[in-house]
């Protein structure tokens, strides 16, 4: 708004001018360097998914997984299943009902076994309860 200032502004001054001229900028980017896994932000291929196989246990799981792969509560539900019928759900069933690769699913029979619930007879359970513990001295 003040005409004195605008003046000011739009005026050029011969002597910052020349000074202006002698300056030099010389201006370098620092070295490129890569990272290493880089390719972390490529996109990947795409991973074919399949639908779980739940039944009523569908709200404690994912829904979908890739191919070749199980959900939790997957590997218990077939693992539970072979142990209880071992002829029926055969490694070779198991491998085709999930998209697994039978090796995989030897591995698995083998090396995960599923807990067993016992229950002891009530006689037993009134043993324990009139038993006294001992003090410590």
């Amino acid at each position: 708004d003040n005409p004195e200032i605008k003046e000011e502004v739009l005026r050029k001054d011969d002597r910052f001018l020349t000074l202006l001229k002698d300056v030099y900028v010389e201006s370098r980017d620092p070295p490129v360097r890569v990272k290493d896994g880089g390719g972390e932000h490529l996109p990947c291929k795409q991973e074919e998914k399949r639908l779980t196989k739940l039944g009523h246990l569908e709200a404690l799981d994912v829904k979908k997984v890739p191919k070749g792969k199980i959900s939790i509560v997957e590997a218990l539900t077939l693992l539970n299943n072979h142990k209880l019928q071992p002829q029926i759900w055969t490694a070779e069933k198991i491998a085709a009902e999930y998209s697994l690769e039978l090796k995989e699913v030897n591995s698995l029979l083998e090396f995960f076994i599923p807990f067993t619930v016992q229950e002891f007879p009530k006689e037993t359970k009134k043993a324990i309860k009139s038993h006294k513990p001992k003090q410590l001295t």
